[in-house]
Parts: C-alpha cells; structure tokens; sequence
C-alpha cells in the first residue's frame, strides 16, 4: 500500500492541492483583477459574497440542488434495488441502459431536453393529440429540476447498486426463516447495509447539482441565475476572479462540511452494526 501511495501522493498534490490553495490565494485579492501583479490582500470578496442577492442565489442552489437530490434518491434506490434483484447477465444489460446516456456530452444531453419541454416540442406535440397545451415548461425552476434529475440519476443509482449487489443474501434469508415479513426486512436489514451506497450516491448527486451553470443557462433561460452561473460569469465574461475564487471556496466549506457530517453518521452506522454484532 505504500508503494502505491509513492504514486498517488505526487499526482494529488500537483493537481489537486495546489490548485485548491491558488483558488484560495486568488480569493484573497482585493483588486478585482486577473493580474496577480498587484496583489492586495483583502477579504473584501467574501463580504460581498454575503450580500442579500448572492446569499438569495446561494439559497436556491441549495434548495435546487437538495431537492433534486431527494428525487434522485427516491427514483434511484427503487430502481437499483430492482436490478440488484435480477439475474447477472439482466442486471448488466440494465445498469448499461443508465450508463449509455452517459457517454453523450453532457451538453448535448441538456440540449435534449429542448427538443422535449419546448413549446413546440415533442411532449407539447404529443398531448395537443389529445386536445391539450401548450404547456410553458421550459425556462423555469421544474425545467432546471428535470435537467438535473436526468444528468445526476445514474450518479445516484450506480452506487446503491453495487452495495447491494455485493450484500450478503444470507442475512435476508435469515430473517425470512425468523418470521420477518418484507418490509421488516427492507427496514431492519437491507436498507441500512446500503447507506454507504446511499451517501455516496447523495454526495455525487448534490455536489454537481450545487455547482452546475450549464442546465440552469440552457433550461432556465438565463432567468435563474444559480452560484455555479455566478462563478462561470466572473471568470469567462466580468474577469473578476477574484470574485469568482471565493464563491467558489465557499462552495468548497460547504461540500466538505456536507462531507464531513455524512461521514460522522457514516462512523455511528458501523460502530453500531459491531455494538450489535
């Protein structure tokens, strides 16, 4: 193992670490500039972060983001434990329908979703058959909702799905043979052996979702300035990087907190199971 890590530490630190403390040392600019020439050291972009706008476009990414997070959990975990219940070669066969999506560029996935919601798009075309419509669903929060749930629900249930598939069926099997009924089950034995899977699927789920631009520019019109909007702005079109580093770091404050509190239940989880054990 430390071998590997001889490898691994080198590469984390050229291309990780030392971009986050750039970003870092950037957000501390007081010259809304891209010339570190005339670096003044400053906290002056944080506050500004903290005005009532910002901290109104903070909170529906955040409520955007958690609320497509839920979504994804409740369409993914039925449908990973679904397959989890197949046959091998089926189960392959389905996880590589979610997967194939995946490999189109995410850009081109968003536009899809044009061609579907639009006015005079396929869902609107369908349901004037049937003497209804047009429906505005484009360029609003549901549209922005919908694009994010369709790009982030193979990152929800790919995880549950190998925790499942790797679960020890014995246990269930055990609790059948004990009296307990399916749902007992569920509750008592398969749903906590999969909260692993669970919360990485909910990190990789919410983490994009808080920072992505690309589906609130094309699905909500430019209308629903979500951070990542904000973050993509200063550095391609206003040049203030500045700026844009320190909403980004505090993008990052919250993901690790995120990250840390998932892990503290993540540590009770175990700790109990070996109680019991």
């Amino acid at each position: 193992m430390r071998r590997y890590a001889t490898f691994y530490i080198p590469w984390a630190i050229l291309f990780i670490v030392l971009p986050l403390l750039l970003v870092v040392f950037i957000s501390f600019n007081g010259e809304p500039t891209m010339d570190m020439a005339n670096f003044r050291f400053s906290t002056e972009q944080y506050v500004r972060f903290f005005e009532p706008t910002y901290l109104r476009i903070l909170g529906r990414s955040v409520a955007l983001a958690a609320i497509s997070t839920v979504a994804c959990l409740f369409l993914g975990y039925p449908a990973a434990y679904s397959i989890s219940r197949q046959k091998p070669k089926t189960a392959a066969t389905l996880i590589l329908l979610f997967v194939i999506p995946m490999w189109m560029n995410f850009l081109l996935r968003t536009y899809a979703w044009i061609t579907l919601l639009g006015r005079n798009g396929v869902i609107n075309r369908a349901l004037s058959l049937i003497g209804l419509g047009p429906f505005d669903m484009m360029y609003n929060e549901g549209a922005i909702l919908m694009g994010m749930i369709y790009n982030f629900l193979p990152f929800m249930v790919l995880p549950i799905y190998a925790i499942l598939e790797k679960m020890d069926r014995s246990l269930v099997e055990a609790a059948q043979d004990l009296g307990a009924t399916p749902f007992q089950t569920f509750i008592k034995i398969t749903f906590p052996l999969s909260l692993p899977g669970v919360f990485s699927g909910i990190l990789m789920c919410f983490i994009p979702a808080l920072s992505t631009f690309v589906i609130s520019s094309l699905l909500g019109g430019n209308k629903y300035y979500l951070v990542g909007n904000i973050i993509e702005q200063q550095f391609r079109l206003t040049g203030n990087w500045p700026f844009g580093s320190a909403i980004a770091v505090v993008l990052i404050v919250i993901l690790l907190g995120m990250l840390f509190i998932f892990r503290r239940f993540e540590n009770k989880g175990r700790r109990g199971e070996l109680y019991e054990k």
